[in-house]
């Protein structure tokens, strides 16, 4: 399937790389836009990176000052001993602070990323104009993180004797369909990195280690900022019981939306009514006030 021209126009239009250094770690980090402008950082999710915004962030460049984070132990960035995500958090909050982000940003975490974004906004709350979570299910584990405790994905990344071999293999987790190859493929290429004994996956397979004790739930209940819901019409780990948890953790004055015929990794599948449903957001939240958080006994 040919790219369609919007794509291709928003890959034209490529994000300054930057770096800064985070308790010992290089974290390197994308921005596009008017750095005058109002905030956004997007934050992926498992095993992911910051390129998986590239078709998405000239979008929102148009009126933001977009920034896109590799965490550490993905992307581009810094591996560490140990991974938690506080400490992704506080890499998120350092990376807006570096990329000079005039104002309180508003975060936008997809699957894991968004886990990340409910820490934040937990503990870093008085600094954000907001989080969006982006199919994120909290009250079980992150659909990453199950593959790679049964051993299916993750466990021991293989390395490829080419670029193109090494593309074929690569895998979204959990599987869907792929409707924008050109998309997959542009994520896929930016995943690899170049070893002397070939192409290998970015990511460290440890990320994934201790995060069974960390409780979502508590760090949304203690969210103390805007937040809002997006999840996919046909995501397989996100349904009905989730989100009315989210929504009773939340108080129940947070928008929840679904959009049409997109998977877990809407953020591909379906990015233009994605990144539609992100510029309505953040439109309203600019010309409005936002209403008392009710109580969990109000709830």
């Amino acid at each position: 399937m040919a790219a369609p021209a919007w794509f291709t126009d928003a890959l034209a239009t490529p994000g300054e790389v930057r770096r800064v250094d985070v308790d010992g770690a290089g974290i390197n980090y994308l921005r596009w836009g008017d750095a005058s402008a109002a905030g956004v950082v997007l934050v992926h999710g498992g095993a992911a990176h910051a390129r998986w915004w590239d078709h998405l962030a000239p979008f929102l460049a148009a009126h933001q000052h977009v920034v896109a984070v590799d965490l550490s132990g993905h992307g581009d960035s810094d591996r560490r001993e140990r991974y938690h995500p506080e400490r992704w958090a506080d890499e998120v909050m350092a990376v807006a602070g570096d990329a000079g982000i005039d104002g309180p940003p508003v975060l936008v975490g997809h699957s894991m990323g968004g886990f990340v974004s409910i820490v934040a906004a937990a503990r870093h709350g008085e600094r954000l104009a907001g989080a969006i979570i982006v199919d994120s299910p909290v009250r079980r584990p992150d659909p990453e993180v199950q593959e790679s405790r049964s051993g299916r994905m993750f466990r021991a990344p293989k390395t490829y004797p080419t670029l193109d071999e090494a593309v074929t293999h690569f895998h979204l987790v959990p599987p869907q369909p792929v409707v924008t190859p050109y998309v997959v493929d542009h994520v896929a290429r930016h995943s690899l990195r170049e070893t002397d004994a070939g192409w290998t996956w970015k990511f460290d397979p440890s990320i994934f280690r201790g995060f069974s004790p960390f409780m979502f739930g508590e760090y949304l209940a203690a969210a103390r900022c805007r937040m809002a819901v997006l999840h996919g019409e046909l995501s397989p780990i996100v349904d009905h019981d989730i989100t009315d948890y989210m929504s009773e953790l939340l108080g129940r004055n947070a928008p929840f939306v679904e959009i049409p015929q997109a998977y877990h990794h809407l953020i591909l599948d379906q990015p233009l009514a994605f990144v539609s449903a992100v510029r309505a957001l953040l439109a309203d939240w600019e010309h409005t006030v936002p209403a008392p958080r009710a109580s969990r006994r109000e709830a």
